[in-house]
């Protein structure tokens, strides 16, 4: 399972976020970083993500083959600061 697991993204991915009770896609661009929160309402198919402060639903197999694991916090914010940067 992919729960509270970090991935940046490696091409730009639609996700869905819902705003005043309506589901609105949203594009979530390639090299953001994303968080795969626990949620008991997601199944096999969708996920619920933080990236930044938006709660997104993204499908699962996006964020798996769309993204690159981080499994270091240090390289993630690594990563956060080269971007930053240039």
């Amino acid at each position: 399972m992919l729960t509270d697991t970090r991935f940046r993204l490696e091409r730009a991915t639609v996700a869905v976020k819902v705003v005043h009770s309506k589901r609105t896609a949203f594009t979530v661009p390639a090299g953001a970083i994303v968080k795969v929160l626990p949620d008991p309402a997601d199944n096999q198919e969708l996920v619920t993500v933080l990236w930044g402060e938006h709660k997104l639903q993204m499908f699962a197999v996006d964020v798996d083959v769309r993204g690159t694991e981080i499994k270091d916090p240090e390289t993630e914010h690594g990563q956060l600061r080269k971007t930053a940067t240039g």
